[in-house]
């Protein structure tokens, strides 16, 4: 069989060749692949919650003006765990770097792995970059380069940077940052309040894809590393989603309100509430389901888990199993179940971060902060897994829809 990796790098070759700017009358897709970093995947908690500090600060940091974001955060850095990745082309001819797709920042960036390389395209300008991740970071230089997200989708005189030091990214090349435009402010210097356009920004202005938005496709498995995920700029894919698709508008809630922030309230089988509407954020670069320390402790408390040392997670016996009840999310006043499978870490990859065989793990963690603080929850990949979700920038929205994997018994 073709290896999936040369055939992506052989399209985007061919594409890049031919250098089309073609107005779309449908979406574009882009494949995906989950990959459990097995070298780091021991810290999924402390990962994540690293990760919601710096989410938490950044957002902060931007609405006093205070971009000095370096020192943020301060504490050992852990490598991305789980990931979902991207074949992305840069330069003419293009090189192929394997990105992180992220939602919680607007910063597209190579270098962490593969060294980037120079063509005929590639224009180095004045300005120096960096963003800190809380899960990792990097600073480097601005340059301006094509960039291929998927054969025939190519942006011409889009901002990269380029890493001159990164830590957190072994094993990938950067991040593809798709989160809303002001993110980027901050991250170049000397130009310090000016705004990136974001890849999915530049395609719609230049009219390549004809709406400001991407749907994504994530599924629940249990493989270390698969290709079973979807981007899709421009529009969204019915054939990954069922029934119609429910949105709700960005929440006016600071610091979520900075990222693709909603409103929602949580509870745990008919009638337990957990999280009283509150606001939150929608990221794919945390791995688990996180709630407010208070949310959590009722989480706890109406599943009987209790907390893994080996893990860090939280583990149930099989009876707590047979008896564990959906969460319930309401959004923008629709409600999306969350069965008792998808709260569960998929058991044959429990020896991945350092399990027993055997054993039964919740992906539901603490954020690490209480309630009432204006980031309350982050509905992270695991979440992702189970509901289609469509990211769209130019109504100020994220929308969710079932797929056929929502009811799975996956994990």
């Amino acid at each position: 069989m073709f290896p999936a990796s040369l055939l992506s790098t052989l399209l985007l070759a061919l594409a890049v060749a031919a250098n089309p700017i073609v107005i779309r009358d449908s979406p574009v897709t882009l494949p995906l692949a989950r990959r459990l970093n097995t070298t780091s995947i021991h810290n999924l908690l402390r990962h994540d919650q690293s990760r919601a500090k710096a989410l938490r600060a950044r957002a902060e940091a931007k609405a006093s003006g205070n971009f000095h974001t370096d020192a943020i955060i301060n504490e050992p850095v852990d490598n991305q765990a789980v990931t979902y990745i991207a074949s992305v082309g840069v330069g003419s001819p293009a090189t192929t770097y394997s990105l992180l797709i992220d939602t919680g920042s607007s910063n597209t960036w190579v270098g962490a792995t593969k060294a980037y390389v120079r063509t005929s395209t590639s224009q180095q300008t004045s300005n120096r970059v960096s963003v800190t991740y809380g899960s990792g970071s990097f600073s480097g230089n601005e340059f301006i380069d094509t960039v291929t997200l998927a054969p025939g989708l190519v942006i011409p005189n889009q901002s990269i940077g380029v890493a001159t030091t990164s830590s957190g990214f072994q094993g990938t090349d950067g991040i593809l940052g798709i989160g809303p435009v002001d993110l980027t402010r901050g991250t170049l210097s000397p130009a310090t309040n000016t705004l990136i356009p974001t890849v999915t920004d530049n395609a719609f202005s230049q009219g390549t894809i004809s709406a400001n938005e991407i749907g994504i496709s994530f599924n629940p498995t249990t493989s270390t590393e698969i290709m079973n995920g979807e981007l899709t700029w421009g529009g969204t894919d019915s054939s990954k989603f069922t029934g119609a698709i429910s949105f709700a508008p960005i929440t006016t809630t600071s610091p979520a309100s900075a990222y693709w922030g909603i409103d929602q309230s949580v509870r745990y089988g008919s009638s337990t509430n957990i999280l009283s509407k509150t606001a939150g954020i929608v990221d794919t670069g945390t791995t688990l389901l996180l709630l407010a320390t208070d949310a959590y402790n009722r989480y706890v408390s109406a599943t009987g888990a209790v907390l893994d040392s080996n893990t860090g997670l939280l583990r149930i016996t099989s009876a707590q199993f047979a008896n564990l009840q959906s969460l319930f999310f309401t959004i923008n006043g629709v409600t999306l179940e969350f069965t008792a499978n998808a709260q569960l870490w998929p058991r044959s990859l429990n020896t991945a971060i350092g399990g027993t065989t055997g054993n039964i793990y919740l992906i539901v963690g603490d954020l690490g902060t209480t309630s009432g603080q204006g980031l309350d929850f982050i509905n992270g990949y695991a979440f992702l897994e189970r509901f289609y979700s469509v990211f769209d920038t130019a109504n100020r929205r994220v929308g969710f829809a079932t797929t056929p994997n929502t009811d799975a018994t996956t994990n």
